[in-house]
């Protein structure tokens, strides 16, 4: 979402173009970034102002006008469907929306994004041989429910509702996105959705004593959402599970944070490429390790650096079905807690890993230190890396927190030290060169 105290159509083209070369979006005007009403904006001043701002997009950007109401009153808001073609500005700026700004794209990122772009279709094409018939009445009935817990009720038939979410076209066929949420069996037109899970005894992709083999193989199938159960079922199943005792409570510890396990077998089952064929997801077991294997690189303008700040959906069907169902919790940040969920446990982040062919997470179940406390769930990587450091140590310094994140800014690290002390997390002691900071 963005606000924009006026309706200028310079101001208002950006928004355009990098919602639409992102995920969509609604831009709200005559509010500013705080939620507080700047001026009015009548409904014939926005037209206007997306006339003018249609005239600086290339292509042409779909968008709808809203009336929103707020505490303050009503407002005019802007919806923009995500584009299936790499649009820019008339001065040949192309932008994404990266959090609450529009960014301009690099040389290496737009390639990258126009790739993807040509991809975005994919999921909406229709399946040969496939009808209605093929989709699951139950599974049906199942996904409405759901989203009638979130508070999106069905409004109209069934068959408007299905072309809506893109589970169908227009005259009614099956696209690739139904048959992946929806069919009693997708395998049968998609062989390459299912997933392969391969547990190793040791370290290596090996059997026991050094030779070919492993301990145990299953071929996961069905609906989307089925093979998130199941694959959860079977890695829970082979997860090793302790416990530790606080005082009198008795606590599981599992072998890794259940969170992050469930978000990179999610995000593999959303993101993956289903146009490769010929390949499953892969998710592997090892003594030390779990990965997550998934065909296709990263999309669009995504990168292994900034996988944390950006978002771009390849299937932005498939994960919206997935977070009606219930399993994308909050969408565009799963990554984030992932991290959090890794470090306070005490294992190292993440290891991700990416090719043009494939993206890989990679979980140690190594622990490194000592686990976080619950209470910093609200606190971002870099605070609970620095406070286990703290837990370790006793103490840590400025310096010493630039020397844990080295590719962050001192401005940035001073803050979060700031919040922490703000939060009662930390306590400062002493000044200037002196300083430094104890658990409160």
């Amino acid at each position: 979402m963005a606000f924009l105290p006026t309706a200028e159509p310079e101001e208002l083209a950006e928004c355009m173009v990098a919602f639409a070369n992102s995920d969509g979006g609604t831009i709200i005007l005559g509010v500013d970034e705080t939620g507080q009403l700047s001026e009015t904006i009548w409904d014939e001043e926005a037209e206007g102002a997306i006339k003018g701002a249609a005239a600086l997009c290339a292509p042409p950007i779909a968008s709808r006008l809203l009336s929103m109401d707020t505490a303050h009153g009503s407002v005019v808001g802007i919806q923009i469907s995500r584009g299936s073609e790499l649009h820019s500005l008339a001065d040949g700026r192309i932008l994404i929306r990266s959090g609450s700004q529009n960014r301009i794209l690099s040389g290496a990122e737009i390639s990258q994004l126009a790739t993807s772009k040509s991809a975005v279709d994919f999921e909406t094409d229709s399946v040969p041989g496939a009808n209605r018939s093929d989709f699951d009445a139950e599974i049906l009935e199942e996904y409405l429910a759901k989203r009638e817990t979130r508070g999106v009720s069905r409004v109209g038939p069934l068959s408007d509702l299905l072309f809506e979410i893109g589970a169908v076209n227009a005259i009614g066929q099956p696209t690739v996105a139904g048959i992946l949420l929806f069919a009693k069996n997708p395998q049968a037109f998609l062989p390459q959705s299912g997933i392969v899970f391969v547990k190793f005894p040791s370290t290596e992709p090996r059997g026991d004593e050094g030779g070919a083999g492993y301990g145990r193989r299953d071929e996961i199938e069905g609906p989307l959402a089925r093979v998130v159960e199941r694959v959860w079922n079977v890695v829970w199943e082979e997860m090793r599970v302790g416990a530790v005792v606080n005082g009198l409570q008795r606590e599981e510890l599992t072998e890794y944070p259940p969170f992050a396990v469930r978000e990179a077998l999610v995000n593999a089952v959303a993101h993956r490429d289903y146009r490769i064929r010929g390949r499953r997801i892969e998710v592997r077991m090892y003594s030390n390790r779990m990965e997550v294997i998934s065909p296709g690189g990263l999309p669009g303008f995504i990168t292994v650096d900034n996988i944390v700040e950006e978002h771009f959906s390849r299937n932005p069907r498939l994960v919206n079905g997935l977070f009606q169902w219930g399993y994308i919790e909050e969408l565009g940040l799963g990554i984030d807690r992932m991290i959090e969920e890794m470090v306070q446990a005490g294992h190292n982040p993440p290891d991700f890993k990416d090719t043009p062919h494939s993206f890989s997470v990679i979980l140690s179940n190594q622990r490194q230190r000592k686990a976080v406390p619950k209470w910093t769930r609200s606190m971002n990587e870099r605070q609970t890396r620095a406070l286990s450091f703290v837990q370790d140590n006793g103490s840590i310094t400025n310096r010493e927190y630039q020397q844990l994140c080295p590719d962050v800014s001192s401005e940035t690290l001073r803050l979060d030290l700031v919040d922490l002390v703000e939060r009662g997390s930390l306590l400062k002691i002493g000044s200037k060169k002196g300083t430094y900071y104890i658990l409160k």
